[in-house]
């Protein structure tokens, strides 16, 4: 079995966002991390949205970005530290669209190890040093320059080693042109380590250690310590030289300090905290990430504390000591793994778990009139000052980037009825959570929608002059009229534009510099810039059927296949070609492609034929009219449609170079009749038809039209569903649009929607826009209350119940209850003279309600869980049932099933709950099994009874008309009783935890937390559950899916996915031995079961993952593994049809490893084996990156394989559509 591996969804979580100008102009970009994933986001300042300008797959773990530029310099690179034992420096390359490897230096071993370097970075702020730490011990100094040639240049490594020593952050000062600084947090071990009393360990304290890189002496010497009273995990560097005082602001518990070097006393502060807070009164508050904005006049720091408070910090100096630190409450936001501010005023916010943010700032909080905290007032020690949380009033949110990030678990069903199966996922933690529902398709913006007097059934947009950057006109089409609608600040009609009103039009479009073409039926009219018009009728009584126009070209086609070709000549008039050609066939539909840039005409002309051909004519004027190839069809085409694509914008324009040249090319789309559309090259010199490549989109005939993404040409395809066929970042995609059927459609582009599309459903005009091309998936998402932890179907009637359950969470009748105690509190401790106050305070606090989604949930301490039950709509997204459970009743596991003890009319839901659980030592007071009864139409659950168990009740699953519970390390089956459920049959051989449950006829599969998977015969004449095999590895087991009988996928949480089989002699039919060694392996003696199963394939995908699934993602597709991981990643596994693929691609995957080694510096063998061997799997997402090459090095490698470069991307592209998109 030979598996291929595809990622459909990359991973949305952001570990480090860095900005800076990485392309070498004004404009800052933001470069982000995302597990192995490298992304560059560009801002637009006038929309405020964000766009993936780049993204590239490293294979290897991004641990640590950091921006870097050298003094006088004008560009930003980026250091990345990652599991590669490397340190890489990359620089963006705009013009290619890439990241290029500046210097690639190796220091140490690969993978993420303690004692090597990657963790941290940190560079000094004038771009001469840069600092790489492990989180024990190594620290490596690189010195960086220029050569003569301006180029960068990375001197040899300088130690700054320490050993027994922790660290815990790192950073570089600004210390002007002085030797270069860098200040660490670090904790030395030693003495903790050899005391075994455990004494020593109490009392260790943290240093702030500071290391100057000698640039005289070529060395690094560790300058100065000094111990700190509190535990600190940040460190944020203060702007020196002419900028600032320089030094650094520690972040400790509760206090934020300002340190520096000389004459220079400790300036303390601590974090504010909220009013009236929830929280546990003992829970200290840390900041999480910071942000530095510096202008030539001023400084300030937005700190974010782990309630997602931000603060903006400054401090006032005098005579270069800093006297005082002054801390103010900014906004609230959800918690962030990293905040950017940018030069344009923008604040990125990428949030640790859910959706990323971009806020503008609109004020900086100088006169909001929020009270303003020193270091200079007076406070007694522990003790803080106060804030009240309040909606945004400093940050105005301008767009919000998805994120999936974490997917707790997901299920693929098509419970819309839409064809296609959706995806839903259970996403998100505590009260950011919600279930996702996953469409293939593109987000479609609705930016206006008016209904007109008719069915109309074309429509077009002109500009009134080639130069203009917007359309003027709207021309719309009915069977017996045309309505021309003016763009302005509204769209309104006109009747002055020189357009025919009374007849039908074929096609309107701009001609040459400044006049307009209509063509219909019975002519042409041609309207110049002074309203004056020419006019071409048709010979006879000749109509003409079919055209197709450009800037400089018109091509008519008459009844009875005849074809009449115009072209504009330099006076700008309109001149017949003096020949006319008949067509072989009724002609069914034209196509000319735009005038290439600095030429007088297109060359083809593309004709579609009654006769199921497709014919290239050639309009050169030495052969004008003369055809050059031919295509045989299996259908009529219905469409035809030219365009240049993947070669980018033009120079100058937005995203320009946004593709590197080696995709693009001239394509000839062709709609059938039959709803298939094909996609052929055309050869620019000969005009011949090659590399076909056919997808099927739907049931209606196929129109295609031409629009504009991203400043260069796409293709709208309309069947009984929309596709848009566009480049992006070097691979075609071919993706549907998540929206109402469309009959015809053209480009649109005004102030407000730049790039958009005007079309017509039924009676309706609409304008809309695409901004989120690239994106896999459109999402409909629905809240939740808590982390969501299982979920399953209901299968009649296809209702979905949620269990949902937090840790250090308080339920809701908790926080009502503790909110009236302190507002209680508030009325008893106030004086008698503040009664009146005291009792309003205390009144508004009861009546605040601040979302938790935003400003998160009160945190309530270790073993204080939170948990209810949700039963839903999917589709709907409407909640039917809540149930909340008591505090410290947390919900593990969860099941529908019917007992056959109550007949088949019947489904229950059991949900398996624990007491009192803490996790670190585990204990618990008890579980249990509460049962709900499911009303026939699925809208309610009905509390049948409730059964103690003395563990965990970690899995559940139906077997047999029974249920299979796995409390704890031992397998139960339980029957259902009239008061409690019945215990029937025990097996108590899992060695720890069991985590998973899955059944197939009278064999069970239990999935281990440590041991990986067991298999189970149940032998209803004993009663007994047996283990009759298991795995020879250990795998620390997350989810498992059931392939067939013998076979299973599994997936551990370091981020493998194992397909392990047992083998064809293993006989579940374990009898009576009368050597009596099967009472030893009954023991679970000797290491397990007697039989055990083979690993036939495994991969590393590089994240844990939560979710594995046996399904088809396209209707008609081959079946595939589809996981789901923790940082947002949706990709699959599929099994290969036929062992030349196999080859093929194992070639291939060779080849591309000698020609594109991983970025960041990671061997892609050693990255996919990082546990265990890969084994029977080809990646996918490695092979894809054959596009990307350039075209000598795609011509080399298909010669290799004996095939041309278009047939390899094409058998890429094959592989990928067959079971996915």
């Amino acid at each position: 079995m030979h598996l291929y591996l595809l990622t459909l969804q990359r991973p949305t979580c952001i570990v480090q966002a860095i900005h800076g100008s990485f392309s070498g102009t004004k404009q800052q970009e933001i470069v982000v991390g995302r597990g192995r994933i490298l992304e560059l986001l560009r801002l637009d300042p006038n929309t405020g949205k964000a766009h993936t300008q780049l993204s590239v797959d490293v294979f290897g773990e991004i641990r640590s970005l950091i921006p870097f530029r050298l003094t006088g310099g004008s560009k930003d690179y980026v250091v990345v530290g990652s599991d590669s034992g490397r340190i890489v420096i990359l620089e963006y390359n705009a013009a290619k669209n890439m990241f290029e490897r500046v210097h690639q230096e190796t220091f140490g071993k690969s993978g993420c190890r303690r004692i090597v370097p990657g963790q941290y970075l940190a560079v000094d702020p004038k771009g001469r040093a840069v600092m790489i730490g492990a989180v024990e011990k190594q620290k490596l100094v690189y010195i960086l320059n220029r050569d003569a040639s301006a180029r960068l240049t990375i001197s040899s490594p300088l130690e700054a080693h320490k050993s027994h020593t922790l660290v815990y952050h790192l950073v570089g000062m600004d210390v002007g042109f002085e030797n270069p600084m860098f200040a660490c947090l670090e904790m030395d071990y030693e003495e903790a380590d050899n005391d075994h009393t455990g004494e020593a360990a109490q009392i260790a304290q943290q240093t702030l250690t500071f290391y100057e890189l000698d640039l005289g002496l070529n060395h690094v010497v560790r300058k100065y310590s000094e111990p700190l009273e509190d535990q600190a995990n940040l460190l944020i560097a203060v702007p020196g030289g002419s900028d600032g005082p320089s030094g650094v602001l520690v972040c400790c518990e509760n206090y934020l300090i300002y340190k520096n070097f000389g004459d220079q006393t400790d300036i303390r502060c601590p974090i504010p905290r909220r009013r009236n807070d929830l929280d546990n009164a003992d829970t200290s508050m840390l900041v999480v990430c910071s942000a530095t904005h510096k202008t030539k006049s001023m400084f300030f720091f937005l700190v974010q504390s782990e309630q997602g408070d931000i603060f903006k910090v400054t401090l006032e100096t005098e005579d270069d000591l800093v006297t005082e630190l002054r801390i103010k409450y900014f906004d609230t936001v959800p918690i962030c793994s990293s905040i950017n501010v940018l030069k344009t005023g923008f604040l990125f916010c990428s949030s640790e778990f859910g959706n990323h943010n971009f806020y503008q700032i609109a004020h900086l909080g100088d006169d909001d009139g929020e009270p303003e905290f020193s270091s200079a007032m007076q406070l007694e020690e522990g003790e803080t000052f106060f804030f009240a949380p309040r909606p945004l009033k400093n940050l105005v949110m301008v767009d919000e980037l998805e994120s999936l990030s974490p997917i707790m678990t997901s299920k693929i069903a098509d419970l819309a009825n839409e064809d296609t199966p959706q995806v839903y996922a259970l996403c998100g933690r505590g009260p950011r959570s919600s279930l996702r529902v996953l469409r293939h398709g593109l987000e479609v913006t609705e930016m206006a929608v008016s209904e007109l007097p008719g069915n109309p059934n074309a429509v077009w947009t002109v500009k009134m002059n080639s130069s203009d950057e917007y359309d003027a006109y709207i021309i719309v089409s009915f069977t017996n009229a045309t309505l021309v609608l003016s763009i302005g600040e509204t769209v309104e009609e006109i009747t002055n534009s020189g357009f025919l009103g009374t007849t039908p039009t074929l096609a309107a479009h701009q001609l040459g510099e400044d006049s307009l073409l209509q063509v219909y039926p019975q002519g042409i009219r041609h309207i110049k810039a002074d309203k004056r018009v020419n006019e071409w009728k048709t010979p006879g009584k000749k109509v003409i059927t079919r055209c197709a126009v450009n800037e400089r070209q018109v091509v008519i086609a008459l009844s009875g296949g005849e074809l009449v070709y115009f072209e504009m000549d330099v006076a700008g008039q309109l001149n017949e070609y003096t020949e006319r050609r008949e067509m072989s066939a009724e002609v069914s539909c034209l196509s000319l492609a735009t005038v290439p840039h600095g030429e007088q005409r297109s060359r083809f002309l593309g004709v579609g034929l009654a006769d199921q051909t497709v014919r290239v004519i050639s309009l050169d004027p030495t052969d004008c009219l003369q055809p050059l190839s031919m295509q045989a069809l299996p259908a009529s085409p219905e469409s035809l449609c030219m365009v240049e694509m993947g070669q980018g914008a033009p120079e100058g324009t937005v995203g320009a170079a946004a593709e590197p040249v080696s995709i693009g090319g001239m394509f000839l789309n062709i709609g059938l009749q039959n709803g298939v559309l094909l996609r052929t090259a055309v050869d620019n010199i000969t005009g011949d038809l090659s590399d076909t490549r056919t997808r099927y989109l739907g049931t209606r005939p196929v129109k295609l039209f031409k629009v504009m993404m991203m400043s260069s040409e796409a293709v709208l395809a309309v069947s009984s569903r929309s596709w848009l066929s566009y480049s992006y970042q070097s691979r075609f995609h071919l993706t549907p649009l998540s929206y109402d059927l469309l009959e015809y459609a053209s480009c649109f582009s005004s102030e407000h929607c730049p790039e958009g599309i005007v079309a017509i459903s039924a009676n309706t005009l609409r304008i809309l826009a695409l901004e989120k091309l690239g994106v896999v998936f459109n999402q409909v998402s629905t809240p939740l209350r808590y982390t969501p932890r299982k979920f399953v179907l209901h299968p009649p009637t296809s209702k979905l119940v949620v269990i949902e359950t937090d840790h250090n969470a308080f339920t809701e009748a908790t926080k009502q209850q503790r909110k009236k105690m302190m507002a209680e509190e508030m009325i008893q401790t106030a004086g008698e003279d503040e009664q009146e106050a005291a009792a309003q305070m205390a009144q508004e606090f009861l009546a605040e309600d601040l979302p938790e989604s935003i400003f998160g949930s009160p945190k309530a301490g270790t073993g204080m869980w939170a948990s209810c039950i949700r039963l839903m709509h999917p589709t709907e997204g409407k909640t039917l049932q809540l149930i909340e459970l008591e505090q410290n009743e947390a919900a593990f596991s969860l099941t529908v099933c019917q007992f056959a003890a109550r007949g088949d009319m019947e489904w229950y839901v059991v949900v398996g709950t624990a007491r009192d659980l803490i996790l670190n030592p585990r204990s618990c007071s008890g579980g249990c099994l509460w049962v709900y009864r499911l009303a026939p139409d699925g809208s309610t659950m009905e509390f049948v009874h409730m059964t103690v168990v003395d563990n965990v009740p970690t899995a559940l699953a139906p077997f047999q008309g029974r249920l299979l519970v796995g409390v704890g390390k031992l397998l139960r089956i339980y029957d259902i009783g009239k008061k409690k459920m019945l215990r029937k049959c025990e097996n108590k051989h899992i060695p720890y935890l069991i985590v998973d449950i899955k059944t197939i006829g009278h064999r069970i599969y239990v999935s281990d937390v440590q041991e990986s998977i067991h298999f189970l015969r149940y032998r209803p004449v004993e009663n007994q559950l047996i283990v009759f095999a298991d795995d020879t590895f250990q795998r620390w087991m997350t989810s498992c899916a059931i392939l067939d009988f013998n076979t299973v996928a599994i997936a551990d949480k370091f981020g493998s996915i194992s397909v392990v089989r047992l083998p064809l002699d293993t006989s579940d039919e374990v009898d009576e031995d009368p050597t009596g060694t099967r009472t030893i392996w009954d023991r679970g003696y000797l290491s397990g079961a007697a039989q055990k199963a083979e690993c036939i394939a495994t991969i590393h995908v590089g994240d844990i993952i939560n979710s594995l699934e046996k399904a088809t993602l396209i209707p008609g597709g081959s079946e595939a593994i589809i996981y789901t991981t923790l940082s947002g990643t949706v990709g699959m596994l599929a099994p290969f049809s036929s062992r030349e693929d196999i080859d093929f691609l194992q070639h291939l995957q060779m080849h591309m490893r000698a020609e594109l080694p991983a970025l960041c510096g990671r061997d892609h063998l050693a990255y996919r084996s990082y546990y265990y061997p890969i084994k029977n799997v080809i990646d996918g997402d490695m092979c894809e990156q054959y596009n990307t090459l350039e075209p000598a090095k795609r011509r080399s490698i298909a010669e290799e394989l004996d095939r041309t470069p278009s047939e390899v991307a094409k058998k890429l592209e094959d592989l990928r559509t067959r079971c996915a998109f």
